[in-house]
């Protein structure tokens, strides 16, 4: 046996050493596939396969330059120079460099990336004096790529009915227009979007067989890695060039298929053995990477999908600790959890703070976990993402509100005066500022009078406007808390409605983050301190306490050993000693839009499957009993994928005062007002008694202090509150976790409004 071979158990080496016909080769998480895949490369080079005849295909430039690396050092030749290795993209690009003058484009065409795409699409919009708001760049952008990778020309958009009636409903009907015009314009320009190298590829074999019969003879073995994340394109041109010899060897696992949002499909891998006769099918089943604990989780999830290739993963590895499954009450306990959880184990178990990652559902998650570890002084970094407060949309609706506070913050001015667009141009705002440096003078004042500056017509109708607009948020800041200005700012701006029409993955994205930060503003409102006192929540308060978490400067990107947040799609592919999989709630993990079919739920659940997969030794599974989400408190149900997975695999931790006892036994209060208490004589007598009382003395608190579980507490009830005394109970607002107690605690502090579900408070009987 060869040398390079040791090591392999029995699949990895039956894989390794096949070598004609096709070949599926079905990794388990943590399975060795790289390993596999390298080898089998190897083995093909020292088996007499010419180099220059093998094409190997990934998703990655990393992924490909590591199977290069070890290679050269398997074999200790330059042989490997000579593969076709590296991305679908790259590659394709190369062949097209060879043949693009049949496609009429020239040799050395341009490749556009997203940013020069959007660039483009946004001209033809303003061509066709379109609405831009309709026809955002990005969705526009969004709406081509699927057609391209779906095999879906110009001509052949314009032609389907469905796809037609599809952008008719959605009040886009010049979709097909821009299309056509888009495509015209890239081959005008001698250019290609990232997109058209794959497109343009398959046109290229379909139009011109001699060219197809070229690389099918030149490429005899063909390897694809992340077969379950090929798309329609991909596909169909790994079909065609394959076809001669057949010598095609996949690898993949269908239980990590998680990107059908890019255009991916799932059935490519489940169909492979319809697509070619005689297919040796090899399963890597043996997991490196976690201990039988996870493993044992990972394979019960995985069994409750229908379309799939059954396989159970194990393990030589420890059996290790159970899974810590925890419920908590809101998502910024499920936060301090986390973070608490974090500094426990680097104390007791001497981890790094590298060995964490946080892994959630949507960036928009991130926010309660990254005031949680700033507030522990737990460095971390967000990967794959901007932190949650340097989003631009946060950023955005965050510079309306500081304008509120100080209009004469020049930088917040220029930033949202003119978002969403509202008339008033960079020439006119210029000449403001060149203004106001003139006279030294703030810009908010020469705002005031945009006939002085010479602004007439339109733009100075806009600016007036502009100004009116936050004058009149600004009568709000005395009377009404951080949320309901906010709130107020977000709708009448236009900002949250300008996000929510943007139905492009990134747009519902960017809706999602300005909801959350509504969420944690409506949350800072309602949070009373630790004494349970409702004190001041005005929006000054909120940014001076937004200010403290965000003013941190920037992480230092040489230091590498910091917590690690992400979201589960990013994750895929690495692996971390200690993984908190976060936010298991329905409606959120799995998400309300995958509800309504089969795949989609599926496909949530192989990407529940990823993140407990990503956990080498100890796994945290957590979920708040409420959550804030468009600005209310939502009570959360477990994710159904909680609920599958098996009690003898599981250790249950319960924190905060909601979990310690069943929703089912936490009733909701029939409630009242402050108005009620004049309908209440006697309590309002009994209150004033208890205030007489309580003046004579300085309270001291009881010996026997306990307190009483807030479920049990009632209008009229005397209660003893350790800081504020002995106080009685006149009104309660709300219901179940955010029941508010209007409480009379005498003459010494008078009445005061305390949150419950916080507070402290024992029951005087």
């Amino acid at each position: 046996m060869q040398a390079y071979l040791n090591g392999l158990n029995e699949p990895q080496l039956e894989a390794a050493t096949h070598i004609d016909g096709p070949l599926m080769i079905v990794a388990g998480a943590g399975s060795g596939k790289t390993k596999v895949l390298t080898t089998r490369i190897a083995h093909l080079l020292n088996s007499g396969v010419d180099s220059f005849r093998i094409l190997a295909l990934t998703f990655t430039n990393k992924a490909a330059a590591e199977m290069k690396e070890r290679i050269q050092k398997i074999l200790g030749n330059s042989e490997a120079r000579n593969l076709f290795i590296g991305t679908f993209h790259s590659v394709f690009a190369k062949i097209l460099r060879v043949e693009a003058e049949k496609l009429g484009y020239p040799s050395n065409f341009t490749i556009y990336d997203t940013d020069d795409a959007k660039g483009i699409i946004k001209e033809i919009v303003n061509e066709l004096n379109l609405d831009d708001k309709a026809y955002k760049p990005a969705y526009v952008y969004n709406r081509i790529s699927a057609a391209k990778n779906g095999l879906i020309g110009p001509a052949q958009y314009k032609q389907d009915n469905f796809i037609q009636q599809e952008d008719a409903r959605s009040n886009r009907p010049m979709m097909a227009d821009i299309y056509v015009r888009y495509a015209n314009r890239c081959f005008k320009n001698g250019a290609m979007d990232f997109d058209d190298l794959l497109f343009k590829m398959y046109e290229l074999l379909i139009r011109f067989p001699e060219v197809l019969s070229k690389y099918q003879h030149k490429f005899q073995y063909v390897l694809i890695d992340e077969y379950q994340d090929t798309n329609t394109a991909q596909y169909q041109i790994i079909k065609m060039m394959g076809a001669v010899h057949e010598n095609i060897c996949v690898v993949g696992d269908d239980a990590q298929s998680i990107y059908s949002f890019r255009g991916a499909t799932v059935k490519n891998i489940l169909q492979f053995q319809d697509d070619y006769e005689n297919v040796k099918v090899v399963k890597l089943e043996q997991n490196y990477r976690s201990t039988q604990s996870i493993l044992n989780v990972a394979n019960k999830i995985i069994s409750n999908n229908k379309n799939q290739i059954e396989k159970s993963l194990w393990t030589s590895n420890i059996e290790g600790e159970k899974i810590k499954v925890t419920r908590t009450m809101t998502d910024n306990d499920e936060g301090r959890y986390v973070a608490d959880a974090i500094n426990e184990m680097r104390l007791r178990n001497h981890y790094h703070n590298k060995d964490f990652a946080i892994l959630y559902r949507t960036n928009a998650q991130s926010r309660s976990f990254e005031e949680s570890l700033r507030r522990s002084n737990i460095p971390y970094r967000i990967y794959g993402g901007l932190s949650f407060y340097q989003r631009k949309e946060v950023k955005d609706l965050l510079a309306y509100l500081r304008l509120l506070v100080n209009t004469r913050d020049e930088e917040n001015i220029k930033r949202v005066i003119n978002y969403p667009v509202r008339g008033i141009g960079k020439t006119s705002l210029d000449r403001m500022v060149v203004i106001a440096n003139d006279n030294n003078v703030a810009l908010w004042d020469v705002m005031q009078n945009p006939a002085g500056a010479g602004l007439k017509g339109a733009s100075g109708a806009a600016v007036e406007g502009f100004v009116l607009m936050i004058k009149s948020f600004q009568t709000m800041l005395e009377k009404q808390n951080a949320y309901d200005v906010a709130f107020a700012v977000g709708k009448h701006t236009g900002l949250v409605k300008e996000l929510y029409n943007d139905k492009s993955v990134e747009g519902l994205a960017r809706y999602e983050n300005i909801q959350e930060l509504l969420n944690s503003i409506k949350e800072y409102t309602e949070t009373p301190d630790e004494e349970g006192e409702l004190t001041d929540k005005s929006l000054g308060s909120y940014l001076q306490q937004i200010t403290l978490l965000t003013d941190t400067g920037k992480d230092d990107d040489d230091d590498q050993d910091v917590v690690k947040l992400m979201t589960i799609h990013a994750a895929k592919g690495l692996e971390f000693p200690c993984v908190f999989s976060v936010g298991l709630e329905e409606n959120l993990f799995p998400s309300t839009m995958s509800l309504y079919d089969r795949e989609g739920l599926e496909e949530e659940r192989r990407l529940f499957y990823v993140a407990v997969t990503r956990a080498k030794e100890r796994l945290w599974i957590t979920y708040a009993n409420s959550r804030y989400r468009f600005g209310s408190l939502v009570q959360n149900e477990p994710s159904r994928f909680v609920d599958e997975i098996p009690e003898q695999y599981i250790e249950n931790v319960y924190t905060g005062t909601a979990g310690q006892r069943s929703q089912q036994g936490f009733k909701p209060k029939v409630v009242t007002n402050d108005a009620s208490l004049d309908k209440l004589p006697s309590l309002k007598k009994l209150a004033d008694k208890l205030q007489q009382n309580t003046a004579q003395k300085s309270y001291v608190p009881s010996a026997d202090f306990t307190p009483d579980d807030p479920a049990n507490m009632e209008v009229g009830m005397k209660v003893e509150h350790q800081k504020f005394g002995y106080g009685m109970i006149l009104s309660l607002e709300g219901g179940n976790h955010n029941l508010i107690a209007n409480i009379d605690f005498g003459a010494g502090h008078g009445a005061k409004k305390i949150m419950l579900n916080y507070a402290k408070l024992k029951i005087v009987r």
